[in-house]
């Protein structure tokens, strides 16, 4: 155990070794000349809100070099995706997308391809450069909590907080750009909550989608000027469809139907995925929840699920969110308003209607036996007291020997 110890911490030694190991430097060479990385690497800022130019010239070494390709590789630390890009071009410029409040970092080598190389692309080496912006603004003065909305495609509200250090009479100013602007414009409606601005509404006709959307805070207070925060996304990606303002529930030989309008806005409704969400009081008096991702484009805006047998009352909500075929990310829209079936009785109330119902017709009918019998007493006793008077009659009048017919 010990000697596998010391194996690991010696291996452990020799990896840290190797990659702190600077990058050979030795020249590599191509028909006769040497393959050096670009030179004159320039980093500018047009002042687009970390959209940065990048421009370098051809190697000394290959400036009369003839019938050979040169092609440069340029790659990117993208801070915003912690990855790194890689790109390939002829030109000697590129403009790419950078977060100005982290270090710039670039890495470029020479291509080339020659008759000579035998149609083998052959590398230089690579060479890096980093630029690191410096911080301006008072320290903790950057504002946090910097998010944004796209209410159904038709505006986007972007708010924030202030930051932890917030001098007196401090005020905040957001500046935007995309790559159809010539120059960055200031928020066109800002969001004020007590006197202070916290946020910025843009209209649809201010806004670009499927490219990046460059925005800055900054700000100024009496004490100095705040610490700017950059920040670049895509709208497309922050959609947040209108909630479902019409939803019915038809029932039909055992079965739901969900039937509804697609929200307002300007979402198309094949980038829309729902999620019915349906809650059932059952006849033991329980409640069954159930959450179903409806996907299917194909769907449209219906769907159909059986009812459960023991139901008493089923009832449904609704919301919607861009599917992945349109945006690589976005919000559920709020739920719709709860609709639910007719509340039907369940077997042991239909039992109890029915023992009801049974016990009223007893009744009714005992009562009505009762009525006739009373109507029909009526005129027999009336009847028997006549015939017992005439008998009495008749006895006193009759001679003896009769008396026996009329007993």
């Amino acid at each position: 155990m010990l000697l596998l110890n010391r194996f690991s911490a010696w291996l452990s030694v020799f990896a840290v070794l190797l990659l702190t190991q600077p990058i050979s430097t030795s020249e590599v060479m191509a028909c006769g000349a040497a393959v050096d990385p670009p030179a004159n690497i320039e980093i500018t800022d047009p002042g687009f809100l970390g959209y940065l130019n990048i421009q370098w010239t051809r190697p000394a070494s290959l400036q009369n070099l003839t019938g050979c390709t040169v092609r440069y590789q340029l790659r990117y630390f993208d801070t915003y995706e912690e990855r790194w890009r890689s790109v390939r071009t002829v030109k000697l410029t590129y403009a790419a997308q950078f977060d100005l409040e982290k270090p710039v970092k670039l890495r470029i080598l020479t291509v080339l391809k020659c008759a000579c190389t035998n149609g083998t692309e052959v590398q230089g080496e690579e060479t890096e450069t980093v630029y690191t912006p410096e911080p301006t603004g008072l320290a903790g003065s950057r504002i946090r909590d910097f998010h944004c909305i796209y209410y159904g495609k038709e505006h986007m509200e972007c708010t924030w907080k202030s930051g932890p250090v917030q001098p007196p009479n401090s005020e905040h100013y957001l500046y935007y750009w995309h790559r159809e602007m010539e120059e960055t414009k200031e928020c066109p409606e800002y969001i004020v909550s007590s006197n202070n601005e916290r946020g910025c509404r843009f209209p649809r006709q201010s806004l670009l989608e499927f490219s990046k959307f460059n925005m800055c805070v900054n700000g100024s207070s009496s004490t100095g000027s705040l610490r700017p925060a950059y920040f670049s996304i895509e709208i497309q990606n922050y959609v947040k469809p209108a909630a479902v303002s019409s939803l019915d529930v038809l029932e039909t030989d055992g079965w739901l139907k969900l039937e509804w309008a697609p929200p307002s806005g300007q979402v198309p409704e094949h980038c829309l995925d729902y999620e019915v969400e349906s809650s059932t009081l059952m006849a033991n008096g329980k409640e069954l929840k159930q959450t179903e991702i409806l996907e299917n484009l194909d769907l449209g805006t219906s769907y159909e699920l059986p009812r459960e047998a023991e139901s008493k009352k089923t009832c449904f909500n609704l919301r919607s969110k861009v599917n992945m075929y349109c945006a690589d990310g976005g919000f559920w829209s709020d739920w719709s308003q709860t609709k639910c079936t007719e509340e039907k009785p369940t077997m042991n109330y239909r039992l109890l209607d029915l023992v009801m119902i049974g016990t009223a017709g007893v009744i009714i009918f005992c009562l009505s036996l009762w009525i006739l019998t009373r109507i029909c007493i009526k005129p027999c006793s009336k009847k028997d007291v006549i015939y017992t008077l005439y008998k009495q009659k008749v006895n006193e009048n009759m001679p003896s020997i009769f008396s026996p017919i009329f007993k």
